[in-house]
């Protein structure tokens, strides 16, 4: 993503092993944890478009357009994850149901048009600049944002921190973030959003959802 990590960076971690990977698991398991948690907290998605910021292989629209939603975007930075991506939604009957795009989402916000439901899974935490990601999300939410990011605890910053030890001595330029919820929160009111639920989904992942009024 821009100004957090070359895509080829990106890419060594989130490439064509891991996308493999995500839709074999799929394809056995479904969705679940915390993406699946984000499906049951975005409610009635009937008529909806959505928007997933970071979907990989866009499980969680997947799910969501089984549910009733009218379509679906995904913004991914990494281009490894589209083939997998394609055979999913062909198998699912929704190729004509949704758009895919790679990109950095803060860098081309303003060529995304909003949609009612906008959903960034384990996203946050891979962005350095919170302020900018949750605006630009939130800018472009009509009824509801759904987030998960790790929890504000001691013990998940340590073990982060040794995780970004591990890509530096690597010479891989990601990171990962641990921000805090009150500035995600902060950035997404500032848009127009109110915080509707948290959800401590793990030991490591909280969940929450913020709306506007028309939710």
């Amino acid at each position: 993503m821009t100004g957090c990590c070359a895509s080829r960076d990106y890419e060594r971690l989130f490439g064509k092993r891991a996308a493999a990977h995500d839709a074999r698991r799929y394809r056995k398991r479904g969705l679940t944890g915390t993406a699946r948690e984000l499906v049951v907290l975005a409610g009635n998605v009937d008529g909806a478009s959505v928007l997933e910021v970071g979907g990989g292989i866009g499980s969680i629209e997947l799910e969501l357009l089984a549910a009733g939603a009218a379509r679906a975007t995904n913004i991914e930075l990494s281009g490894e994850y589209e083939a997998e991506a394609a055979e999913l939604l062909a198998e699912r009957g929704f190729a004509d149901r949704a758009e895919r795009r790679v990109g950095d989402f803060v860098a081309d916000a303003d060529a995304i048009e909003p949609h009612d439901v906008v959903v960034m899974h384990r996203v946050v935490c891979c962005y350095p600049d919170v302020d900018a990601l949750v605006g630009a999300a939130a800018e472009r939410t009509r009824r509801v944002l759904l987030l998960t990011y790790p929890r504000e605890r001691v013990a998940i910053r340590l073990a982060l921190a040794v995780v970004n030890l591990f890509l530096r001595i690597s010479g891989n330029s990601f990171r990962v973030y641990v921000h805090p919820v009150a500035r995600i929160a902060a950035a997404a009111e500032r848009h127009g959003l109110a915080l509707e639920r948290r959800e401590r989904s793990s030991r490591l992942w909280e969940s929450a959802v913020f709306a506007t009024s028309a939710r």
